[in-house]
């Protein structure tokens, strides 16, 4: 279970409005929409990895978007009614961190976009995997 006294002191308050509270961080205004370097996503409070620059695309819509989590299980989907619409909530698995929402409007075979909140999540270049204990990911970005 997480700390939310601890969270509050290691995440900053739009972190933590984020991945606890379910709020949503401005468009075009967060750290990795424009993102482009090749590595892995993780979770801001879990470290679980989550996404892959390789299954990253700019949908224009102001916030990182995914074809596809990198493990499946570690990320839960659950329905959201608020603010009068009904759209999919993806949530971290281990951490129960809300990240974002799931729409059926991207592309590829899938026909999925995983549109999430740069405030829950750690980009960790390809470069560094190792050094912060991802080695095994490097493998993804071996041509």
């Amino acid at each position: 279970m997480v700390n939310k006294d601890e969270l509050k002191k290691r995440l900053s308050p739009i972190q933590y409005e984020v991945t606890q509270n379910s709020a949503t961080e401005p468009p075009f205004r967060n750290e990795y929409w424009n993102e482009n370097r090749e590595g892995i996503y993780v979770d801001l409070v879990s470290g679980k990895p989550l996404f892959s620059s390789l299954d990253k695309f700019d949908a224009g819509c102001g916030w990182p978007s995914f074809t596809q989590p990198i493990e499946e299980e570690e990320v839960i989907e659950k329905e959201d009614y608020s603010h009068f619409m009904i759209r999919t909530e993806v949530r971290s698995k281990t951490a129960d961190s809300h990240l974002g929402h799931v729409f059926n409007d991207g592309p590829g075979p899938s026909g999925l976009r995983y549109c999430i909140n740069s405030a829950a999540l750690r980009f960790i270049s390809k470069d560094k995997l190792e050094e912060e204990g991802y080695g095994g990911f490097t493998s993804l970005f071996e041509k």
